[in-house]
């Protein structure tokens, strides 16, 4: 039955495998977004608050573009658990400076994927991958400048409140519609 079940798709079980873990850490991805969401909220940074659910959605839609993908090629894709979700932090810095860590996780992970498809020449994925690759780019672009708002314009004050409101713009500078 194995055999009958592999011939419906052109994925290795072990690229199937490794773009499940992938799901996994998008929908990971996602919850740990809303749960910063969620932590901003509460701490009144009305603009973290946003920024952190758009990156929630943007997350979900990563997971579900993977999703689909192994779908498409006949594979079988997993609906991931998600477990290990933080949901406190000591400050906003903290916050934004795990999420960094975050973008860079996932950015190595992707790498590890097209390393993965190269080697076994699935040219297939490593093609649908490059997306994901370009993506990260923007995405630790962003993170990374977040994290530099602390620095340049300081904690102090009103600080806090002018790195929310930055927060706000951050995305549109990188997408070219900066406010």
């Amino acid at each position: 039955m194995k055999d009958l079940v592999r011939l419906k798709t052109s994925l290795t079980e072990e690229m199937e495998q490794i773009l499940n873990d992938q799901i996994k850490i998008e929908g990971n991805s996602s919850a740990k977004y809303l749960a910063m969401a969620s932590w901003c909220a509460e701490k009144g940074f009305e603009n973290a608050t946003a920024f952190f659910m758009a990156q929630a959605d943007e997350e979900r839609g990563h997971m579900l573009k993977i999703f689909n993908y192994v779908v498409e090629r006949g594979g079988k894709a997993m609906s991931p658990e998600v477990t290990n979700v933080r949901h406190e932090y000591d400050s906003l810095r903290e916050l934004c400076e795990t999420a960094l860590e975050q973008e860079i996780s996932v950015s190595n992970s992707i790498n590890r994927i097209v390393e993965a498809a190269r080697k076994t020449n699935d040219y297939a994925t490593d093609n649908f991958m490059q997306w994901f690759v370009s993506e990260q780019i923007e995405e630790e672009a962003i993170a990374r400048r977040i994290v530099e708002l602390f620095d340049i314009i300081g904690e102090d004050g009103v600080g806090l409140f002018t790195i929310d409101k930055q927060i706000g713009k951050v995305r549109g500078a990188y997408e070219g519609g900066a406010e």
